[in-house]
């Protein structure tokens, strides 16, 4: 019965999906909304797949520049996250310097990486960087500082040092809080790449769309859209399985998959 209950909820969001791009084309053609503002699921596609192999370097051109600066935000973020979540002088010092750093709009330091590294991939995979840090300092060390202190007090108890704490409670304690921090990253990591590629760079999906625009050829910037979206859906998905599989016992039995 419960089987029966998820399948009924996936098959009403797929139709509810398909029902937006139907609902899309419609109007597009009732109204005659012109391919130059608007124009139709069915015109993307073409165009999706009319240009793909012209697209596909560009796309893993983005995706790979997108993991890596994720890689290198959430390694330095799970780091600064434990430091922080670890130590309230820690916590108070940091806190606000990361808050500041984090309100900076990232048009803004891309020019700077460039300055600095000159145009290319490097200011990509920066922009990426700096824009997953944040999310995954914020949970990892809200996990760390929620810990229950009932918990940390009984291992004391027994003799534990503040190190093997961290490492047998607070850390198995963040984890839900890791992998949702990682699930906002990668999606905030593409749109950092996207803004780097369209002002600095040659190659890339965010590159594309600016030639498409200066062309005015909408249906290729809308395919670019399309890509970096179901790129994002896509690495979203696999986060949330590791999640599933990871931090299963933080979880409702019902949101658990099915054996």
């Amino acid at each position: 019965m419960e089987l029966v209950d998820k399948l009924r909820q996936k098959l009403a969001a797929a139709l509810l999906i398909l029902g937006f791009f139907v609902a899309w084309e419609v109007i597009c053609l009732v109204f005659g909304v012109p391919e130059i503002v608007l124009p139709r699921p069915s015109q993307v596609m073409e165009t999706l797949i009319a240009r793909f192999t012209q697209l596909l370097p560009h796309v893993m051109q983005t995706l790979s520049t997108t993991l890596t600066g994720f890689v290198m935000g959430v390694t330095a973020g799970l780091v600064l996250g434990a430091i922080v979540g670890s130590s309230k002088v820690a916590y108070d010092t940091a806190y606000p310097l990361l808050v500041g750093f984090s309100s900076i709009p990232k048009v803004a330091v891309v020019p700077i990486f460039v300055l600095w590294f000159g145009s290319g991939t490097v200011p990509a995979v920066l922009t990426s960087f700096i824009i997953c840090i944040f999310p995954v300092v914020v949970n990892v060390a809200t996990g760390l500082a929620t810990t229950e202190p009932e918990l940390e007090d009984v291992l004391k108890s027994l003799g534990a040092k503040k190190r093997e704490i961290l490492w047998n409670v607070g850390i198995p304690r963040a984890m839900p809080y890791f992998f949702a921090s990682l699930k906002v990253a990668i999606t905030l990591a593409f749109v950092g790449t996207v803004l780097a590629e369209t002002i600095a760079s040659n190659r890339g999906i965010g590159n594309v769309m600016m030639i498409a625009t200066s062309s005015f050829d909408v249906p290729l910037v809308f395919s670019g859209l399309f890509l970096l979206a179901m790129l994002g859906v896509t690495l979203y998905l696999v986060f949330s399985m590791i999640e599933r599989k990871v931090t299963g016992w933080a979880m409702r039995k019902s949101e658990l998959p099915a054996a």
